[in-house]
């Protein structure tokens, strides 16, 4: 976590520039969030501007630290234009699935970069499954597999039970992102950290096979 990388410090600079612009120009805003009905309409380019817009100050600061504590990283393990590749995916899956998700609710709407974040950080956790993290107000470290593991989980339980205003399934779909991505440029994984990737993959399983069962 040294010296940022450039790209790290471009990507944010986006992120705070174009949330800035949306937080004081509400025809902006409203012109590049997600929303379903807008995207089915053609204006698909929503996919991804809307990963560059947030709510508010918390939400982009939020973003924009879990970013700046991951970066490395993924830029270490894979290298700067594979990171950018990691955030891109990451972005457009979580975008994806909140569509396939909400294909029908023709007024759903969401912003935020959350679903490129949370590939970065899953990226991070297949890169360097030994590391711990530390959560707020929980003094003890968490193995990062660990975390990975319960936070699909619950966003599994946040996408059944519309638990707050998030989007938990950009979340889900980022993360199916990192964790594809980072496994086709570094196919050793599979021989070194195979039950690991087991057990991360689990959570996707469920969730498609509760989707399929209807009770998502």
């Amino acid at each position: 976590m040294g010296n940022l990388s450039l790209v790290t410090i471009v990507i944010i600079a986006a992120n705070v520039l174009i949330s800035y612009k949306g937080f004081n120009d509400y025809s902006f805003f409203e012109r590049y969030k997600f929303n379903v009905g807008s995207v089915r309409r053609g204006e698909q380019f929503r996919m991804f501007s809307s990963g560059f817009l947030h709510a508010d100050m918390s939400h982009l600061f939020m973003n924009m630290l879990t970013l700046y504590f991951f970066a490395d990283v993924v830029i270490y393990g894979v290298g700067e234009l594979n990171f950018i590749v990691i955030y891109i995916v990451s972005l457009l899956l979580g975008s994806l699935l909140s569509l396939y998700f909400h294909q029908n609710e023709f007024h759903y709407s969401a912003v935020g970069a959350s679903g490129a974040v949370t590939g970065i950080l899953y990226a991070a956790i297949l890169l360097n499954p030994g590391m711990s993290l530390y959560l707020f107000f929980i003094p003890i470290p968490i193995p990062a597999y660990i975390f990975g593991i319960g936070y699909l989980l619950y966003s599994i339980y946040g996408m059944k039970n519309r638990v707050g205003n998030i989007g938990h399934d950009a979340h889900f779909g980022g993360a199916i992102g990192g964790l594809v991505v980072t496994l086709i440029l570094v196919p050793t994984l599979f021989q070194t950290d195979v039950l690991m990737i087991g057990l991360l993959i689990i959570p996707i399983i469920i969730l498609f096979v509760m989707h399929k069962m209807g009770k998502i």
